[in-house]
């Protein structure tokens, strides 16, 4: 072993877990303790200004300057009191992270000193530089001018001694530069839409809202390892690396129990989301060695898609007071599993309703029928668009790989809903529909309860699967931004709506009866909406020639994904629900093009580096040395004998070389196909290129390298081998 390697091996494997001291008061005590939520504003605002405040988010209303100072001044109060001494800020540009410019509460008194300030003004917008972020054309590198603006429905935090104000990101031009604005408009369409629909069924619904819940997954790899591993450092996955002889085979990872400096890790974590406000409530292991996921309660998506992207930032925090480093890539080793971000959405009504739960009455499991039908003719009208919403060059690792669903997007529904559609499309007389709760099973065994089962099972090779009261968008990447899925989906489902709704309306002018009208509706989208239902193995290659066959999106290119959001219906849908304006969109593609071509010629640069500059110099010791004892065998004993003996080492000396050549030629291609596509000025073309001839030698040289991995002597392999990376001691 080399002694770099040696070294941290040897620091890696002796590690203890740190101690992580449990706050005195209970957890009800200091949960949001760094947030200014409405205990806070209830506390700190004036009563007036509290009532208007609470109203506006209530209400989805602005808010005035007025009452912008008082809230500011309350909350600034709040902040000092807390310790901090900065505010920021906080928005999502397109860079799948957050953003943040730190100012201090100071201002000029005019006598030669400071006052603390904090005025509505710079409470509601500010004007961080907008030239270096990513804006697909929208402003030339001169113009810097950008504006953010309080976003009143998710709360203020202080994290680090700043106080975090969650904010939209736009041009100065008023094109959004961020995900948060089209998520809102995206959530507050869904919400229009919905609701009228939901009012067929209950006059008394005002609003209807987006709710997420998502499954965060993540490796971790021991800090000392990780530094020593370039790849990771600078890609976020192992571009080279033979399987471990144990991995996930025995599937013994999987709800395993916790190793103690991993369990110590996940507390300090929790800790740190609950005094944030971040409901985090469930964490296991996953089926992957060193793979675990952290999984919140539901919460409205706005505020959900927040605390993910601040879990993000939080958990990369604490993962290295542990020393360990976290790993949100979606495909971070060969050969096992990769990690996802399930996306678990519903909608529901302000009457606390769950729109994709079955009810207790007919009409109320018409409603769910209804919301059900129209998801899948959203999804099936958009499987292109959804496909293109968690499509990226790091996820396109992950999809159709070790349990991660395939890159063609199909809805799985179970066996009892899947009934029920089959019922209502032959159906020819306006009959309602009973549905089955959660019903009783009885095992054999005396110590054992009844259980309650589900009306319908899981398909983990689904990448989009009802799972009871909502549906699980499984296709999301882990490093992904889940505003972008969630900007798609909620947009899709709005416009299914608003046509349904026009339908409906035109049925019942021409003097249907509403359940009439309602079921006739649902009908027709079920029939036809059926290509995008499949409930079996999505694995399969009889699926893919299937999905092709239904007209389905199979394409498996991610810079030609991304052509869905510039498709017409796209287009059209979006302009319709007022998520995003034609030039946003345009501007959108053009970012996710340079950021594929980005990613993709940093791992190229990285593999090249660490194939010629590491693997070929050890392997060509080691080489040397294989020739100098063969030399020594030849001139020791007789020529047939010493031939015979040697014979082992020739082959293995011959077998070294032929990878070595390969690689080397190999790197030089690339090198020269690298170039070539760098001489491409449009996006796409180069991003096309990119995926088309640098892309597929990532394999080709990966599959020589771990080849020589298994060659060279183990003391001289210069980087962390897989068995020393996957199992945390």
């Amino acid at each position: 072993m080399s002694q770099l390697r040696f070294n941290v091996v040897e620091e890696a494997f002796s590690r203890k877990a740190i101690e992580v001291k449990l706050p005195k008061e209970l957890p009800n005590e200091y949960y949001a303790k760094y947030v200014f939520n409405r205990e806070k504003m209830f506390k700190y605002l004036p009563s007036k200004a509290y009532k208007a405040l609470v109203n506006a988010i209530d209400n989805k209303e602005p808010i005035s300057r007025e009452l912008a100072d008082s809230v500011a001044a309350g909350m600034k109060q709040w902040a000092l009191e807390m310790g901090a001494r900065h505010y920021t800020h906080w928005f999502h540009p397109l860079t799948d992270g957050t953003a943040e410019k730190h100012d201090s509460f100071i201002e000029h008194d005019g006598k030669g000193g400071v006052i603390e300030e904090f005025a509505g003004k710079l409470l509601v917008q500010q004007e961080p530089d907008a030239s270096s972020f990513p804006n697909g054309g929208i402003r030339n590198t001169f113009e810097a001018r950008g504006y953010s603006a309080w976003d009143i429905s998710s709360p203020a935090f202080i994290l680090d001694n700043t106080l975090c104000i969650p904010t939209i990101f736009i041009s100065y031009t008023g094109e959004s530069l961020d995900y948060k604005t089209p998520l809102l408009r995206a959530l507050n369409s869904v919400d229009k839409a919905a609701t009228a629909v939901a009012k067929y069924f209950d006059e008394n619904v005002k609003h209807v809202n987006s709710y997420l819940g998502w499954e965060q997954e993540y490796f971790l790899v021991d800090e000392a390892l990780y530094s020593a591993r370039p790849d990771l450092v600078l890609t976020g996955r192992t571009l080279m690396g033979h399987e471990s002889a144990k991995n996930q085979q025995l599937e013994d990872h999987y709800f395993g129990a916790i190793p103690s400096r991993v369990e110590a890790f996940m507390l300090d974590l929790e800790l740190e989301c609950h005094k944030l406000g971040i409901p985090a409530k469930t964490r296991h292991n996953e089926v992957a060695p060193n793979q675990f996921e952290l999984a919140p309660i539901f919460e409205e998506t706005n505020l959900a898609n927040d605390h993910n992207l601040l879990l993000m930032s939080l958990i990369a925090e604490v993962a290295r007071r542990h020393n360990f480093r976290v790993l949100l890539h979606e495909k971070p080793f060969a050969g096992i599993n990769g990690s996802g971000k399930h996306n678990n959405w519903s909608l529901g009504t302000d009457t606390g309703v769950l729109l994709f739960a079955p009810g207790k009455t007919p009409m109320q499991n018409l409603q769910f029928i209804t919301f059900i039908a129209n998801v899948m003719a959203a999804v099936y009208r958009h499987n292109g668009l959804l496909k293109a919403s968690i499509s990226s060059a790091t996820n396109a690792h992950r999809l159709g790989a070790n349990e991660a669903p395939p890159a063609i997007i199909s809805m799985f529904l179970g066996s009892q809903v899947s009934a029920i559609l089959d019922k209502l499309e032959t159906n020819t007389k306006d009959e309602l529909i009973s549905l089955a709760g959660k019903e009783g099973m009885t095992l054999n065994v005396s110590q054992i309860p009844e259980l309650l089962i589900d009306n319908t099972d899981r398909n983990r090779t689904s990448p989009f699967a009802f799972t009871g009261n909502r549906f699980e968008f499984r296709a999301v990447g882990s490093s992904a931004n889940c505003a972008s899925a969630m900007i798609a989906l909620n947009a899709a489902v709005a416009e299914q709506l608003i046509m349904f709704k026009k339908a409906v309306d035109e049925r019942i002018a021409k003097g249907e009866t509403l359940v009439h009208a309602l079921l006739q509706e649902v009908k027709n989208l079920i029939v036809w909406s059926k290509p995008i239902h499949f409930d079996g193995n999505g694995y399969s290659d009889e699926w893919k020639a299937e999905a092709a066959k239904r007209g389905l999106d199979c394409e498996t290119s991610t810079p030609l994904i991304f052509d869905a959001y510039l498709a017409p219906a796209s287009i059209e849908m979006f302009k319709k629900t007022g998520v995003f304006s034609e030039v946003e969109l345009n501007a959108r593609n053009e970012v996710k093009w340079e950021i594929y071509t980005k990613k993709v010629q940093i791992e190229a640069r990285v593999l090249g580096d660490l194939a010629m500059n590491h693997v070929i110099p050890v392997a060509t010791r080691y080489q040397s040395i294989l020739l100098d004892n063969v030399y020594k065998i030849k001139s020791l004993f007789p020529k047939e004998k010493g031939l015979a003996i040697a014979e082992q080492d020739m082959t293995l000396i011959e077998s070294m070389a032929s990878h070595m050549s390969l690689i080397k030629n190999m790197v030089n291609e690339m090198v020269e196909a690298r170039k070539k596509a760098n001489k491409i000025e449009d996006e796409r073309s180069k991003a096309i290129a990119y995926h088309d001839t640098v892309v597929p030698y990532f394999d080709q040289i990966r599959y020589h390298i771990d080849k020589l991995e298994l060659m060279v002597d183990n003391e001289m392999w210069p980087l962390p081998k897989y068995r020393e990376l996957l199992f945390i001691r």
